[in-house]
């Protein structure tokens, strides 16, 4: 990569040494193409954020028991099983409905089964 942003000048004991820093962005693929669904080590869609969120609130558990005075190794003990059990839960979303299949399960639990009507009118026209 010859661009601009790439090339970065390091000082060290007043001498300038040049060096390359590679974009992580040329190791990890996030976009697949043209309208096709984000996707990121096998998560799809909005179970990113799911993953993101579940891990940002394993960290506030950790920090609420940690103040509270339990024990630390208790507490990470705590984590990596509640952590764990995200991980493979959130995968198992991913991989079970795919990038609309939750929504559209949850929107199907919002149609009625069965519509009663007691009356003729709505079906008659005059």
């Amino acid at each position: 990569m010859n661009s601009e942003w790439c090339k970065y000048e390091l000082q060290i004991r007043n001498t300038i040494v040049n060096y390359k820093v590679c974009v992580m962005a040329s190791v990890y693929k996030i976009n697949k193409g043209i309208n096709k669904p984000v996707e990121f080590k096998g998560l799809k869609a909005q179970y990113i954020w799911y993953l993101g969120g579940g891990l940002v609130i394993l960290l506030i558990v950790f920090t609420i028991l940690y103040v509270m005075g339990f024990n630390t190794f208790f507490c990470l003990g705590l984590i990596a099983v509640l952590g764990t059990i995200l991980f493979i839960q959130v995968y198992k979303l991913s991989n079970q409905y795919g990038e609309h299949g939750m929504m559209k399960k949850v929107a199907r639990r919002a149609v009625p089964k069965i519509i009663k009507s007691y009356s003729r009118k709505p079906f008659c026209k005059k």
